[in-house]
C-alpha cells in the first residue's frame, strides 16, 4: 500500500479562504469558477466548464480500467431580490434551505448588472426603542426580513434608480475567521471545504510525483444547494463517484469537527455498501482520523447523479462542520483528514 503524501496546510488554508471570500450563490457561481480553473491550472490540470456551468476536469491515471471521479460544490447558500418595497428596502426570496432567522444581521452585498451595493439583512420592525417587544415576538420569515441597502433609498423609485432590480443575486457575508487554534470560522464551509480539501489533495499527489491509479474526473457542480448539481456533467465511462461535502455535527451524530466523515446513509437513504466499506477500510489502514455517520435531513450531489440515472457506485466523505447552514465552524483536522482519505483514494 503506497505511503500517503503530506498536505500542505498553508495551501488547503489559503485555497479555502479564497474561496470563502469569492460570492458565489447557486446561480451565480462563474466568478468562483473561474477561480478554481486557475488554481488547477497552476497545478497542471487542464479543466472546462459546462454549458451548465460546471467546472470539470479529467487527470489521467496509471490505468484507465475503472474510471472513477470525484465530486464537490461550488455553490453556496443566498438570496435573490423578491420585490422592490414602497420604502426602498429589499424583499428576499431563498437560494437554499436554511430557517430565516439564521441570516438576520448578516451583511450581505447586492450583485445588480450594474455593479454591487452593500447592505445588511434585518427584521422589519428591528428596533426596540421604535417597537417595544415586537422585536421580539416578530416570526422570522420572508415577509418580515428585509434587506437594507447602505445608500440613501426611502421609495421603490430610489431604489429602482440604483441599477437593483428583481432578480438580483445577494451574497451573503461569510465572515471568514481562524486563528492559531486550527479553527475556521465562515458562512459557506458547506462546501467550500470541501472544494478545497479535494484541491489540498490533488497538489499533495503532484508536489510528490504521484498520480491516480485509475483516471480520475474531478467535477464541481454549481447547482447542489437546490437539488440537481451533479444530475450532469460527469462522463459515461464512471465505474464510482465519491462526493465530497460536509459532515454534519451536533446532537445525535458521530461527526465532529476533528474528522473526516464517512457517510452511510441520509434522507435518500444508504450509499454503496462495497464502495463505503473500501474508504473506511482505507481510512483504517492509512491511520486517517474518520468516523462513521448517518444524516437523516442532508443530502448530497451522489444522490443527484444517481436520481438522474447514474448507474455507478456512489459514496460520501467530508469534513465536519458545527452549525450548518448557519454561521459555521470546523477545524484544519478535519480538512486534513478529508484531503489525506482522498489522496488514499486515488491511489488505491
Amino acid at each position: 500500500m503506497p505511503t500517503l503524501p503530506a498536505i500542505n496546510q498553508a495551501y488547503l488554508l489559503e485555497s479555502l479562504i479564497d474561496l470563502l471570500q469569492t460570492p458565489s450563490p447557486t446561480g451565480y457561481t462563474e466568478l468562483v469558477t473561474s477561480l478554481l480553473a486557475d488554481r488547477l491550472k497552476s497545478l497542471g490540470i487542464v479543466s472546462q466548464v459546462t454549458p451548465k456551468g460546471i467546472l470539470t476536469a479529467r487527470w489521467n491515471g496509471e490505468n484507465n480500467r475503472k474510471p472513477r471521479a470525484l465530486t464537490a460544490h461550488v455553490d453556496t447558500l443566498g438570496a435573490m431580490v423578491k420585490e422592490i418595497k414602497a420604502n426602498g428596502r429589499l424583499k428576499l426570496t431563498q437560494i437554499g434551505g436554511y430557517p430565516w432567522n439564521t441570516i438576520e444581521g448578516e451583511g450581505c452585498t447586492v450583485l445588480t448588472s450594474k455593479g454591487s451595493i452593500r447592505g445588511s439583512i434585518l427584521l422589519d420592525k428591528a428596533s426596540g426603542h421604535v417597537h417595544g417587544d415586537a422585536v421580539g415576538k416578530s416570526e422570522r420569515n420572508g415577509e418580515t426580513l428585509e434587506l437594507r441597502m447602505d445608500e440613501r433609498t426611502s421609495s421603490k423609485e430610489d431604489t429602482l434608480k440604483l441599477g437593483i432590480e428583481v432578480g438580483d443575486f445577494v451574497a451573503l457575508d461569510p465572515r471568514v475567521e481562524h486563528g492559531d487554534k486550527g479553527f475556521i470560522r465562515s458562512r459557506h464551509l458547506d462546501d467550500k471545504g470541501g472544494v478545497a480539501a479535494v484541491l489540498a489533495a490533488i497538489n499533495a499527489l503532484i508536489a510528490a510525483g504521484l498520480k491516480p491509479s485509475q483516471t480520475a474526473t474531478f467535477h464541481f457542480s454549481n447547482y447542489e444547494e437546490v437539488g440537481h448539481g451533479a444530475s450532469a456533467g460527469l462522463p459515461p465511462d464512471l465505474e464510482e463517484l465519491v462526493s465530497v461535502d460536509m459532515a454534519a455535527v451536533g446532537e445525535g451524530q458521530t461527526s465532529d469537527e476533528f474528522h473526516t466523515t464517512i457517510c452511510a446513509k441520509d434522507s435518500g437513504g444508504p450509499y454503496h455498501n462495497g464502495l463505503t466499506l473500501h474508504l473506511r477500510e482505507l481510512a483504517a489502514a492509512h491511520n486517517i482520523p474518520h468516523k462513521v455517520d448517518i444524516y437523516p435531513y442532508y443530502g448530497s450531489d451522489g444522490e443527484a447523479y444517481w436520481r438522474a440515472g447514474g448507474d455507478v457506485r456512489v459514496a460520501l466523505i467530508g469534513p465536519g462542520v458545527d452549525a450548518s447552514h448557519n454561521y459555521e465552524r470546523t477545524h484544519m483536522d478535519a480538512l486534513v483528514s478529508t484531503a489525506q482519505l482522498i489522496c488514499a483514494y486515488l491511489l488505491s
